[in-house]
């Protein structure tokens, strides 16, 4: 990948400037610098080409002190924003949509959101892609109409005829957050649609996905031969999302249970599980902890968990409760190693942990995927 010539602001990119094979060798000490006294740590899968990766680009506009539009990535920790023309981390479609509907939105003269005093048109734009190359453009609003609407939309197909749907999302609240709840679709059906592991998926503009596209595969592949499923099985995908895992694990188990505490991502998952034929799974809205709790007080007979946790790691509820339920096996995916190393400190204690298995999803970045296969002592 060439350097990118705002990295040193942007902050995405940890690693700009080292080769692939060294970052995969940084990423498998800190691995086993933070997991090696639990097991040993296999080593890491790398990515077969590292540049391009992400099907999902995040843009954010704002005014200088010179009331210029500029548009591109906050600064970590801050609501600066540094210009951005291209991410080299994401696929080059996006990169080219998003140049093209800046272009437009400039032509409208659509004004750009204030935070300061809240007034003013566009805020964020989010692009999505998938596998079969269906592209989704999402239109972040601080003003619950757009001015010249209709043409800014044409406008942009005529140019992007791979966009399958664009959807305007109001958020006209003082957060930090990109999305709000609200979504008017002005083109298309508000959804696009990926194939993974052999299944189709609908995403929304709310879902949450997997972003590197080439590497989830590998990934739930191998966390799925971890489970070690059998015919009779009763699984419980914690954390499910839109539940991919869970439909995945599907086909060779008796049944299925996807815990989500997001609203719209179990909405998805039910479009989902009906999309793909499946019947053994259902979905639960639900904290993933409370619905353990409220399992293991009902002496549930569970096979396997897999717990797939955000960054801040799994809660002590959530895990002593899993320990109650006593399920055979757990395979824990983890998107940071050093919460990881925390959780396992309390697993460790009830579970043998067999592998740790490192997978790399995000290149030039410092973040570790990790799958660890326990079994009940």
């Amino acid at each position: 990948m060439n350097k990118c010539p705002v990295s040193e602001f942007c902050g995405g990119c940890q690693f700009q400037g080292i080769d692939y094979a060294t970052q995969l060798e940084i990423k498998q000490k800190k691995a086993e610098d933070l997991l090696k006294d639990f097991h040993n740590v296999e080593k890491i899968i790398g990515m077969e080409d590292p540049d391009h990766y992400r099907n999902k680009i995040q843009i954010s506009f704002a005014c200088d002190e010179h009331k210029n539009t500029i548009s591109g990535y906050y600064i970590p920790s801050s609501h600066m924003i540094v210009p951005v023309n291209e991410c080299l981390l994401c696929d080059e479609k996006l990169n080219e949509i998003y140049i093209s509907v800046r272009k437009i939105l400039k032509k409208y003269r659509v004004s750009v959101f204030d935070e300061r005093n809240m007034k003013g048109c566009i805020r964020h734009l989010l692009i999505r892609s998938t596998n079969l190359n269906e592209y989704m453009l999402v239109l972040v609003t601080g003003t619950s109409s757009i001015i010249n609407q209709d043409q800014i939309v044409k406008e942009i197909i005529k140019y992007n005829p791979d966009i399958k749907t664009i959807i305007q999302n109001v958020n006209n609240r003082f957060t930090s957050a990109i999305l709000s709840n609200r979504n008017n679709i002005l083109y298309g059906k508000g959804y696009i649609t990926d194939e993974l592991c052999g299944l189709r998926f609908k995403i929304s503009a709310n879902s949450f996905y997997q972003v590197n596209k080439r590497q989830t595969e590998i990934l739930y592949n191998t966390a799925l031969d971890l489970c070690d499923l059998k015919e009779n099985d009763t699984v419980i995908d914690a954390y499910c999302g839109t539940g991919t895992i869970g439909m995945a694990a599907s086909r060779y188990v008796r049944k299925v249970i996807g815990v989500e505490s997001n609203e719209s991502a179990v909405k998805d998952a039910l479009n989902n599980k009906k999309t793909n034929n499946i019947e053994n799974i259902d979905f639960v809205l639900d904290d993933a902890g409370r619905y353990m709790d409220n399992l293991s007080s009902h002496d549930a007979r569970i096979d396997v968990v897999i717990m797939d946790p955000p960054r801040a790691g799994s809660s002590t509820k959530f895990m002593s409760s899993m320990v109650r339920l006593s399920p055979k096996r757990v395979v824990y995916i983890s998107c940071n190693p050093i919460t990881l190393a925390n959780d396992l400190r309390y697993l460790s204690r009830y579970y043998k942990i067999k592998k740790i298995q490192p997978v790399d999803m995000f290149s030039y970045t410092q973040h570790i995927e990790t799958i660890v296969q326990l079994s009940r002592r």
